[in-house]
């Protein structure tokens, strides 16, 4: 038997991708690629000295390619092709089919074009007593942002670190989110992306990132370029870096993945990876063999193939691993859980494959519940262990607060006060049919896709020209309001009407039950001049600036006492608060301090509400006044013998400080004490927060 055949026989057809063998020979490595379109896979690389070598993988076993090759140390170029097949021109000149698993891309320029390859990369890293924080969902705060777009105009940021992973663990930048109050940072992708080909004509890039060409690599991009000219091992481990410092402070990190589509794009576009090894496999198809498509990016990744299952599972198992992430929020998530009619399942396999594993069941699971195909919209219906990115909050918030407003304004009737109430109460009626509670809620009024919080109140429309295409990208239900003039103004009594706005948003979300997330920059007012889409502004529209004028510092100052308020609150509660019924109590009192009548819910004339908020054991329960009216209002405090009346009158709550309002004015009475059935005035337009106490 010769030394081939020998070796051959010793390959494994798992772990995929290419993997470095223990024992007596670790100068050999096993290689194996799911490819069962393919009769034969050669596997071409680049050894020490720079040369292109070719090893074929001589074993097949359920479709997965294998052999053992030598010579493929760290940092050193591979890829694939179909055995027999001739190449357009060289393996270092040609693209050839990339390793789904490759732990590093590497971009190489071919004339105009880019020509991709896997490479690999040790893992080795000292994570010292790093620990994950663990925090849980209750106490969780969430703040979404880009990696390059958060530091890349930081003045506190040294330059060179700015718009990196090494920028974003700047002590600068954790001693703003500690100061907020921020306990886990939700990343946009930072999986290895290309930019669409429509894009390269209008000199703009795929600046968000949701065009995954590799699962398991970083976007090297993220790194300094310190860490870019040393090689892909320490790109890895300045990204591994920044984990290790955000978890030093006590801060989680989360990563958007995007698994439901690909960067290879619309059917009949190039091979880079997934369409040459197995095109049906991968990717999901009408009867007729064309494309399905959920997504609107040209593809979707097939999830009822068990090899596609396993490949997700693989990927965010590795980073779970290797990189320490604390959880996932996955992009267009119904995308993944269609069956095999296409239908959106709870009971999908790859939801249940995660439930059961024992390294994911540990991380935070975030869906955006919806895709744009049939039956696309599923938010409340992900199964328990999930929490879900609430687009009725978002909805519900900016048409009371902005919507309703500017009806009022021009002398129109608005909304009642229910469906703001039921998102305060954590949305109870969404996530109840799933087995789920207020802390399954990912409460947000903005996100990266959209206005930011301060365009939402300067802007009636989208403006969009910058993206090169005449502004019919992004959305147009905005359901924003510019309070009377679009755009930036010096007029005070708009910008003012605009910052009340943004606070009362802000607030809403920060105060109600489930678990609050922040974009980047809303904290203090970050404007996109009215782009709702800018996904491909790889500039100053997108990044974050942080000059801080008056107006930013007002709203920076709000957010961090909201959020301090929260703290304080969630501290005296019961651990399981408020996900037990038997934990918490939600009592709401209209406008003379008794209890809400049903016919009240129903009447848009009756936009002042009170809601009581705690535990049965009365201890730190807060009082939140919302008056959605253009005028103020009187309000009677709750008495006792309301308390009473809905059964908690054991609390023994008879005074009020006031903590915080949206309302400058009467924001400075903050420490004013009321006893309970006394009449305080709720400024209008505004919400204000008390904390409920016993009388002295």
């Amino acid at each position: 038997m010769s030394l081939t055949t020998e070796i051959a026989q010793r390959s494994q057809a798992f772990p995929l991708g290419v993997r470095r063998c223990s024992g007596s020979q670790p100068e050999l490595f096993n290689v194996a690629v799911y490819a069962p379109d393919l009769d034969a896979v050669t596997l071409h690389f680049q050894d020490a000295n720079g040369e292109w070598n070719s090893a074929a993988l001589p074993e097949l076993t359920d479709g997965v390619h294998h052999g053992l090759v030598k010579g493929l140390g760290g940092s050193l170029r591979y890829a694939f092709w179909p055995t027999g097949v001739a190449l357009p021109a060289g393996p270092g000149t040609s693209q050839l089919l990339l390793d789904p698993y490759g732990r590093a891309i590497d971009t190489l320029q071919a004339g105009e074009r880019p020509i991709y390859f896997s490479v690999v990369v040790d893992h080795e890293f000292n994570w010292g007593s790093s620990r994950r924080p663990d925090t849980r969902w209750r106490d969780t705060v969430i703040y979404e942002a880009h990696v390059k777009g958060l530091t890349q105009l930081h003045p506190d940021v040294p330059e060179e670190l700015r718009g990196t992973y090494a920028g974003l663990a700047h002590p600068a930048m954790i001693k703003h989110l500690l100061d907020l109050g921020i306990t886990a940072v939700e990343l946009l992708p930072i999986h290895f992306h290309i930019d669409e080909p429509h894009l390269a004509p209008l000199g703009l890039n795929n600046y968000w990132g949701y065009n995954t060409l590799g699962f398991f690599a970083p976007h090297p991009e993220y790194a300094t370029k310190a860490a870019r000219r040393a090689g892909p091992k320490a790109v890895q481990d300045e990204l591994k870096g920044m984990v290790r410092l955000l978890h030093e402070a006590g801060i989680e990190v989360i990563l958007d993945v995007v698994y439901n589509h690909t960067a290879e794009g619309p059917q009949g576009g190039p091979a880079l990876c997934w369409r040459g090894l197995s095109e049906l496999k991968y990717y999901r198809h009408h009867d007729d063999g064309r494309y399905l498509d959920t997504t609107g990016c040209g593809n979707t990744v097939n999830f009822t193939e068990p090899r596609v299952i396993q490949f997700a599972l693989d990927s965010l198992r590795y980073w779970v691993d290797e990189f320490g992430i604390d959880g996932f929020r996955f992009d267009l998530a119904v995308a993944l859980c269609r069956d095999e009619a296409h239908h959106f399942t709870p009971r999908h396999p790859l939801l249940i494959a995660i439930a059961a594993d024992t390294v994911l069941s540990g991380v935070k699971l975030i869906a955006e519940p919806w895709d744009v195909g049939y039956n696309g919209w599923q938010t409340g219906n992900f199964p328990q262990g999930w929490a879900d990115w609430n687009d009725r909050f978002r909805d519900t918030a900016r048409d009371f607060w902005l919507g309703d407003q500017a009806a009022l304004a021009d002398g129109r009737r608005a909304g009642t006060v229910a469906r703001l109430a039921s998102c305060l109460a954590g949305s109870a009626d969404v996530f109840a049919r799933s087995g789920r509670t207020a802390v399954s809620s990912i409460n947000f009024v903005t996100a990266h896709d959209g206005f930011t919080l301060a365009d939402l109140t300067a802007y009636n429309r989208k403006h969009n020209e910058a993206n090169g295409e005449a502004n019919r990208d992004g959305h147009n239900d905005n359901r924003s309001y510019n309070h009377g003039v679009e755009g930036p103004t010096e007029e005070e009594r708009i910008l003012e009407a605009r910052a009340l706005s943004a606070r009362n948003l802000m607030a809403t979300q920060l105060l109600a039950l489930g678990v609050p997330m922040i974009t980047a920059g809303d904290e203090f007012g970050r404007t996109q001049l009215g782009n709702n889409n800018a996904y491909c502004q790889d500039n100053e529209i997108a990044w974050v600036h942080w000059n801080q004028d008056d107006a930013a510092h007002t709203m920076l100052t709000a957010t961090r006492e909201l959020l301090r308020i929260r703290r304080e609150f969630l501290s005296e509660q019961p651990a399981g608060y408020p996900a037990r019924e038997d934990t918490s109590y939600l009592l709401w009192f209209n406008p003379h301090g008794e209890p809400m009548a049903q016919e009240e819910w129903s009447d848009p004339e009756c936009r002042t509400v009170q809601l009581l908020l705690g535990s049965p054991d009365g201890t730190l329960d807060g009082l939140i006044v919302v008056n959605g009216h253009l005028e103020d209002r009187p309000v009677i405090l709750p008495t006792v013998a309301a308390l009473k009346k809905l059964g908690a009158g054991e609390c023994g709550n008879q005074s009020f400080e006031l903590r915080f309002s949206t309302d400058s004015a009467n924001g400075k009475r903050r420490g004013a004490r009321l006893l309970a059935g006394e009449t305080d005035t709720a400024a209008s337009n505004s919400i204000t927060v008390y904390r409920a106490q016993e009388r002295a």
